[in-house]
């Protein structure tokens, strides 16, 4: 059997937590921050766990995250 790719993208942006979660960056904080309410721009800080259907979306193209 072939080893299998990993999508580049999703290895720089997706990572596995200690229980096995999917992790990820929050998105809208990199520009335009004056027009965005100050409590939106405070929850987007640090990175947030995916839910299930999307972490099975990301596990797809990361078959070595799967085991």
């Amino acid at each position: 059997m072939p080893k299998l790719k990993t999508k580049s993208g999703a290895k720089k942006r997706f990572g596995r937590t200690a229980s096995g979660k999917v992790r990820a960056n929050v998105a809208h904080k990199r520009h335009r921050l004056i027009s965005k309410p100050k409590q939106m721009k405070r929850k987007a800080r640090g990175t947030m766990t995916l839910e299930k259907g999307d972490a099975n979306l990301v596990l797809t193209y990361m078959p070595y995250m799967r085991g």
